[in-house]
């Protein structure tokens, strides 16, 4: 599947981003495009959850996904998320018009590789995370995650072993005003842990 979304990536004009045509409140598939770096984390020693459900901030889900070689287990923790403004939704996308009344919100999530077979060509563990606004999914904005500060770029991680963390980025456009973000991150077929960032 990384070589799918790379594909979309790749498809991305530099200077300007495509929206995905993702319907907001539509699904929870996993859509997103992340990149990812490392990046403070919330808490020290954040607490773990090993269920769907709303985790506090700085508290890890962990959970499964199957990839290339084999079945990974990995701690997940949503740190925070960056709003940004009209202005700059305006810059980033292929038509303005599509940014009116909407910002980019980037979230940052930091993955841990805690059991299972070393990856050799990549992860999928970033496509099940999403950004909801106000209980209402955003629209993913392919490619723009690589460029934001502490980000790191999925693609580029082609050597993850046990121990090792990363954190891929997601950006999604939301509507200005909104009062909560939330990160979902799932399983696949399972339940979404879902971290909430109130916005001032």
């Amino acid at each position: 599947m990384p070589h799918h979304k790379t594909a979309l990536r790749l498809a991305a004009p530099v200077a300007v981003l495509a929206l995905a045509l993702t319907a907001c409140g539509g699904g929870d598939d996993a859509d997103a495009d992340a990149k990812g770096s490392s990046s403070p984390e919330a808490s020290a020693s954040p607490s773990q959850a090993a269920s769907g459900g709303d985790l506090a901030t700085g508290e890890s889900a962990t959970g499964k996904v199957a990839e290339d070689p084999g079945e990974v287990t990995y701690e997940v923790v949503a740190q925070k998320v960056d709003v940004g403004t009209e202005a700059e939704a305006a810059r980033a996308v292929a038509d303005a018009a599509d940014a009116k009344g909407k910002v980019l919100a980037t979230a940052h999530v930091k993955y841990t590789h805690e059991s299972g077979p070393a990856l050799t060509d990549g992860s999928s563990v970033h496509d099940g995370t999403t950004v909801f606004a106000d209980g209402q999914r955003g629209v993913v904005l392919i490619g723009a995650s690589e460029d934001a500060a502490g980000c790191e770029d999925p693609y580029d991680v082609d050597s993850w072993k046990q121990g090792e963390s990363h954190v891929f980025c997601e950006t999604y456009v939301i509507p200005a005003g909104a009062t909560s973000v939330e990160v979902h991150w799932e399983e696949e077929d399972g339940e979404p842990f879902v971290w909430k960032f109130p916005q001032k």
